[in-house]
Formats: structure tokens, sequence, C-alpha cells
């Protein structure tokens, strides 16, 4: 079912590539483009990597047509399906196969340097990205495989939270801080350092307040509360209260 959601994608294009025959390997030190024809190749077109998952595919095609000459399968680069030649930087080595699964080796080259240049980085980066997604799928894989922890609460387990002076345990009600030295808490003063006093209470009662009574002026230059107090203190009997107005009554009339 995934490999029929995957779609194929094109990485590289390159208009124009030779194909040449090449003679069987010789010994173990590699291929040479040396030994093949390379003014006289055997076909001409358009050269074209693709994708389909983790599988690159180098399709030779008509320049005109489109039409599907050859195709190389590569599962791992660098690996059996390319090889570069010993002796250039243009030439490879492929391994194209058919539907029925028979497989041949066959040379290709370019003209331009950077053209054969884009199609070895364009090989690279593609199983580069293989790699990636295979090193993340293993450890998405081990991941799972590990039991997996329970962090949850078992049934009545409690946990004690510790935040500043205060001790609470879970499920239960914290206890109130007690004022420490019995006296009240006081307010910071405001910003600036002035504090305000604030004004006298208006709910003080106006009566408490007695206004004692005029005293009349004495025409001798004295008061006469000073002539009241002394004639009170030397008389010795009959009524105060009649005689402290009669001495009023006499030191005006004076």
């Amino acid at each position: 079912m995934a490999a029929e959601l995957e779609y194929e994608s094109v990485l590289c294009v390159k208009p124009d590539v030779s194909v040449y025959r090449i003679p069987p390997r010789a010994s173990n030190r590699g291929y040479r483009a040396s030994d093949w024809k390379l003014d006289q190749p055997d076909w001409t077109g358009r050269l074209r990597i693709t994708s389909k998952g983790k599988i690159a595919y180098i399709k030779l095609e008509d320049k005109v047509s489109g039409e599907l000459f050859a195709q190389a399968p590569v599962e791992q680069y660098p690996g059996i399906a390319v090889e570069t030649v010993t002796d250039s930087s243009r030439y490879f080595v492929i391994r194209i196969q058919d539907g029925t699964g028979r497989s041949a080796f066959i040379g290709i080259g370019f003209t331009d340097r950077g053209d054969a240049f884009d199609f070895n980085v364009s090989l690279q980066d593609h199983f580069k990205w293989v790699k990636q997604e295979s090193e993340i799928s293993k450890e998405s894989q081990e991941m799972d495989a590990r039991p997996k922890l329970d962090l949850g609460f078992k049934e009545g387990q409690t946990i004690k939270l510790s935040i500043g002076n205060i001790t609470t345990k879970k499920g239960g009600a914290s206890k109130p801080r007690t004022a420490r030295g019995g006296g009240l808490s006081l307010l910071p003063p405001p910003p600036g350092g002035k504090v305000t006093i604030p004004p006298p209470s208006s709910s003080v009662a106006i009566s408490n307040h007695v206004t004692p009574p005029p005293i009349p002026k004495s025409n001798h230059g004295g008061s006469d509360a000073a002539l009241f107090q002394t004639r009170h203190h030397s008389h010795p009997t009959g009524s105060s209260s009649e005689w402290h107005w009669q001495d009023i009554k006499d030191g005006v009339e004076e």
C-alpha cells in the first residue's frame, strides 16, 4: 500500500548525453574511458534522473519524442549500479536493466564537465536523504519498542507541594498563616518616602466643646474676674451666689 502512494520526482535533467559500448573489465583496477571509442558514441540523447521512494532511476530518453531507450535503477550510490572511471570525471559506467531482469553495463559521458558534476551531486543528495530517513525511522521504532512510563497518580497517592513557607498536601486545605508578634501588619509607605497624615474625623461631637462666657472689662483697667475672685475668697459668710453677682454689679458701677 505504501509503494502505491509513492510518487515519482525528477532530480536532474541533462539534454545531451552520449552512450558507449564498453569492453569487459580486464582487472579490478576499474574502468578507463580511454579504452572506449569516445569520438564514436553508440547513441546520443537526453538523461533524466528520477526517484520513487528510496530508489533512483537513470533514464536515457530520445531528445525529441521522449521515448525510453534504457533505464538503470540505483539502490545505492556509490555502488555497482553507477561507477566512475579512473581517468576522467565526465564519464561513468551504469548498469541498465529491462523488465525481464536482464542487465548490461554501458558507458555514458557528458561534453560539459558541469553536467557531469550535477549528475554526481543529484545522486549523492538523494541517497543522503535516504540515509537520514532510515535513521529517523530506526529511532522511531526503538522509541516504540521501549516500555512506556506511567506517570499518572495511583489510587490514593498524594504529593506535597512546598511554596515558600506554605506546605500543602494535595486533597487538603492549607492552614492560614498567623501574624508574627501578635501585632498588626503595616502597609509599606507610598513612593517618595512621604507619609500623609489623615485629617481629623468629622464624627467628633461639637457639643463636647464648651465656650466660656464673655467677661466684661473693668473701667479701672483690671478684669472683673480678678475682682470677683478676690472678693469671693475674702468674704467669710453669706450666700455665695448672691454675693458674686452683687460684687460684680458694684464693680461695674464704680
